[in-house]
């Protein structure tokens, strides 16, 4: 009887200090919540005669404060703070109390676009797209991911001009200068001079080169590596340590370091993602390093870039008669396209089908009209198109992202792309990205 008499006495006691607790946090907010509307109220007032000083530590004082009301107060004082911008400092506090509303964990959606509308505003355009990124992961919400999207493609176009160029390949370019050439970054900037008659991609530490007749491999610092001491009259891009070498007698693959293989070929292309495309006794098929076919020597052809590579993402093109196939996951795709563009380490190829270019993915599923007089396969997300004279770049969505008005354009990659003006081939950077000039 007694233990029971003692739990209720301690339940008793408990309920008396809950409501206790609960009353004095009642009557704790309440005044809170009252001062923030009263400080509010005299602040609206104040702008209202447009005595914006004297209003400004009221809305702080409220701000600072925590109800029901301190957005309200927040949004108030981030106005007055643009009101007052032109002053110094305050543009600091504005962007203060931005960043202090996107960090909380309940942040709403408003608020990451109002951040980076401003930081759009004022040119700060990597600043603004961080934001977005932060507000699509924390709140999924679809008009940040809009903003995203036709904010992310801004660039801009370096001053360095070349004769010629290729694609982007492993964050490096071939690139041509009065005849000769060398290696430039992704966005332009020179690496390699440009002084050989012939040079390769550029993978992992080393180019293959060419001059007077001498073939041998050089670093990112220009300096001499390896050297192939037979004669030989070409060879393609290096990539996967492996490299094809035509000799008197036909093709043959090396490695980086001109350890040469004893098969031979008519032709072969670059390898990517452990396959190229080879020739023999006239008809083209695809193999791995270790000469085993993935598809026979068959074809008239196997579609490649202007690299040499034909293989990505489980799947390439297959040219029988007048039309080209795609063969995807082991098996032939039955659709006919009448071209193609290899696909590339993501996004979706290019495809030709009743003369004008749309894209498919890698189960050949169509995903973007067939409306383009030209174009080629997506590099990172974005497609250079061609429209009547002209190209320019769509995101993965099909919009029109970079307007057409270059003469010529190649795949991004890294961030940039060539593109052909009325100067010669130069680059876009896309401003999301930063500039790099290392070798990685």
């Amino acid at each position: 009887m007694y233990l029971k008499k003692s739990i209720r006495i301690l339940i008793g006691t408990g309920c008396c200090v809950l409501v206790l607790i609960s009353w004095v946090i009642t009557v704790n907010i309440k005044p809170v919540a009252e001062k923030q509307l009263v400080l509010i109220d005299r602040a609206t007032a104040l702008i209202n005669d447009g005595i914006y000083i004297r209003a400004l530590p009221l809305l702080e004082e409220a701000a600072g404060l925590n109800s029901i009301h301190t957005r309200t107060a927040e949004e108030k004082l981030k106005s007055l703070y643009l009101l007052l911008n032109e002053n110094n400092g305050f543009s600091r506090k504005y962007t203060s109390l931005l960043d202090k509303q996107i960090n909380r964990n309940d942040a709403e959606p408003y608020m990451f676009i109002e951040a980076a509308n401003y930081y759009l505003g004022i040119s700060k355009q990597q600043d603004a797209l961080i934001i977005l990124k932060t507000g699509m992961e924390k709140t999924g919400d679809t008009s940040i991911k809009e903003l995203y999207e036709s904010s992310r493609y801004q660039y801009e176009i370096s001053r360095t001009v070349y004769e010629n160029t290729t694609a982007i390949f492993e964050k490096t370019i071939q690139v041509q200068n009065e005849g000769k050439w060398g290696i430039a970054a992704a966005d332009g900037t020179l690496i390699i001079p440009c002084d050989y008659d012939k040079i390769s991609t550029f993978s992992k530490d080393r180019a293959v080169v060419m001059n007077s007749d001498i073939t041998y491999a050089v670093d990112k610092n220009n300096n001499r590596i390896a050297i192939i001491h037979e004669e030989i009259f070409d060879f393609t891009n290096l990539a996967e340590n492996r490299i094809a070498i035509l000799f008197e007698n036909g093709w043959r693959r090396a490695t980086g370091e001109f350890a040469v293989g004893s098969s031979r070929f008519e032709a072969i292309g670059m390898y990517s993602q452990g396959y190229a495309a080879a020739k023999v006794n006239g008809k083209w098929g695809v193999i791995d390093i270790f000469d085993n076919w993935l598809i026979p020597a068959e074809y008239e052809e196997i579609v490649k870039d202007e690299l040499g590579r034909c293989y990505a993402q489980n799947a390439l093109f297959v040219r029988s008669g007048d039309f080209v196939y795609l063969f995807t996951n082991g098996a032939f795709f039955a659709e006919a396209y009448e071209d193609a563009r290899p696909f590339s380490d993501e996004g979706y190829a290019a495809v030709k089908k009743n003369g004008k270019w749309g894209f498919i993915d890698n189960n050949g599923t169509e995903v973007i009209a067939f409306i383009y007089d030209d174009a080629l396969s997506f590099g990172q997300h974005l497609a250079a198109v061609k429209l009547g004279e002209y190209w320019g770049y769509i995101s993965l969505y099909g919009h029109l992202v970079i307007d057409t008005e270059f003469f010529d354009a190649k795949s991004f990659s890294g961030g940039s792309a060539p593109v052909l003006t009325d100067r010669g081939w130069q680059f876009i950077t896309l401003l999301e990205y930063k500039k790099g000039t290392n070798l990685l």
